[in-house]
C-alpha cells in the first residue's frame, strides 16, 4: 500500500529545481567573487606593467630619432604574434628549436591530456587539421590509459583500507576509517606530486622559485594549463629534450595519481555529492528499474554489473529479495570494496 499525501508531490518533485537552482546561483557568486579578487589583486600590476613599458618605448624613440613610433609599433606587434604561436625572436638562437622530437612528444602530451598550455602550437594548416585527428582519437585513448592504470592502483589502495580496518575497525566507524584512508591518498599526492616535484623545478628552471613551480604542478596535474610557466623553455637549458620527456611523464604518472585520489574521494557516499541533484531514487524509477535489470526473472545487468536472479528455466519462479540500503546509513565497511554506485542494490 501506498501512502499519498495530498498537495505534496508537487513540492517533493520542486525540490530537486529549487537545489539545482540554489548551486546556479551560488556557482554564479563564486565567479563574481573571484572576478573581483583577480580584479583587485591583478589590475594594479598590470596597469604597472603597461606604464613601464611605456616608459621603455619613449625612452628608446628618444635614443633613437630615426626610428619612427609606427614602425616600432609595427615590428612591436610581429614580435608578440609571433610569440603568441610560440616563436619568440629574442631565444631562437638559444633556446633551440620548438618542434624537436622531445619537444614534440610533449606537445602530444599536454594535447591528448587537455592541459593544453597554448606555448607552442601548430603552424601550418596540415599541422593544424593533423592536431585535430590527434586529439580526437589521443583524448579517449589517454582516458582508456588512465583508467586502467587507476583500476590497478586501486589494489594496493585497497588493501591499505583493509590494513586500517583491520587496525582500526575496535575503535572507529567506518566512515572514519576511509576519511583516514582518503588523508593517506591525498598526503601522498601532494608530497610526492606537488611539494617534490616544485622543489626540483625550482632547483632546473633558473627563473622560477619554489612558489612558481608549486603553481606550474598545480596547474598542468588540475589540467588548467594556463601556459605561462612551461619547464625547459629557459634559453640555453641544459639536455632540453630529455628534460621534456621526463615532464611527460611526470603528467601522466601525476594525473593517474590524482584520479585515483578522486576515486576514492567518489567512494565515501558522505563525500559524493552527485545524489544531490536527484529528482527520483532508483527504486522509485521504474525505467531505471528495467535498465539496471531488476526485473522479476532471468539474468540482467546491475547498476554494478552482471546481477544473477533466478534461473528463468525453472519452473518454480522464485523471486530474488532486494535490499536497498538506506543513504542515511554509515559508510560500508571497508571490507566491502564495491564501488558506492553499485552499492544501492544488492541481490541476495
Amino acid at each position: 500500500m501506498r501512502l499519498v499525501v495530498p498537495g505534496c508531490v508537487g513540492d517533493v518533485r520542486s525540490m530537486p529545481f529549487v537545489r539545482l537552482l540554489l548551486i546556479i546561483m551560488a556557482m554564479a557568486l563564486y565567479l563574481s567573487m573571484g572576478a573581483s579578487v583577480f580584479q583587485a589583486l591583478e589590475g594594479p600590476v598590470e596597469r604597472a606593467t603597461e606604464q613601464h613599458l611605456a616608459k621603455l618605448k619613449m625612452d628608446f624613440l628618444n635614443d633613437h630619432p630615426c626610428l619612427a613610433d609606427e614602425d616600432l609599433e609595427t615590428l612591436l606587434d610581429e614580435v608578440i604574434r609571433a610569440s603568441n604561436r610560440g616563436v619568440s625572436a629574442s631565444r631562437n638562437v638559444s633556446g633551440g628549436p620548438n618542434w624537436t622530437f622531445g619537444q614534440s612528444l610533449f606537445f602530444s602530451s599536454t594535447v591528448v591530456t587537455t592541459i593544453g598550455y597554448g606555448h607552442v602550437t601548430p603552424l601550418s594548416k596540415p599541422g593544424k587539421l593533423f592536431c585535430m585527428v590527434y586529439a580526437l582519437l589521443g583524448i579517449p585513448l589517454t582516458l582508456v590509459l588512465l583508467s586502467a592504470l587507476v583500476e590497478r592502483l586501486l589494489l594496493p589502495a585497497t588493501s591499505l583500507l583493509r590494513s586500517l580496518n583491520a587496525a582500526l575497525g575496535h575503535l572507529y566507524r567506518p566512515f572514519t576509517i576511509r576519511l583516514v584512508h582518503l588523508m593517506i591518498i591525498v598526503s601522498i599526492l601532494v608530497v610526492f606530486f606537488l611539494l617534490l616535484p616544485a622543489a626540483a623545478f625550482a632547483a632546473l628552471e633558473p627563473e622560477w622559485d619554489y612558489l612558481d613551480s608549486f603553481y606550474y604542478c598545480f596547474i598542468s596535474l588540475t589540467t588548467i594549463g594556463l601556459g605561462d610557466y612551461i619547464p625547459g623553455d629557459y634559453p640555453g637549458q641544459p639536455y632540453r629534450p630529455v628534460y621534456k620527456v621526463a615532464a611527460t611523464f611526470y603528467l601522466i604518472i601525476g594525473l593517474t595519481f590524482l584520479m585515483l585520489t578522486l576515486t576514492v574521494f567518489y567512494d565515501i557516499p558522505q563525500l559524493n555529492l552527485s545524489t544531490v541533484f536527484s529528482s527520483m531514487k532508483l527504486d522509485e524509477d521504474p525505467e531505471k528499474m528495467r535498465l539496471s535489470g531488476s526485473g522479476v526473472m532471468g539474468p540482467g545487468y546491475g547498476i554494478g554489473g552482471l546481477v544473477m536472479r533466478d534461473d528463468y528455466h525453472h519452473h518454480d519462479q522464485r523471486r530474488s529479495v532486494v535490499h536497498i540500503r538506506p543513504h542515511q546509513d554509515d559508510s560500508p565497511s571497508p571490507e566491502d570494496t564495491t564501488p558506492v554506485h553499485a552499492r544501492d542494490i544488492r541481490v541476495h
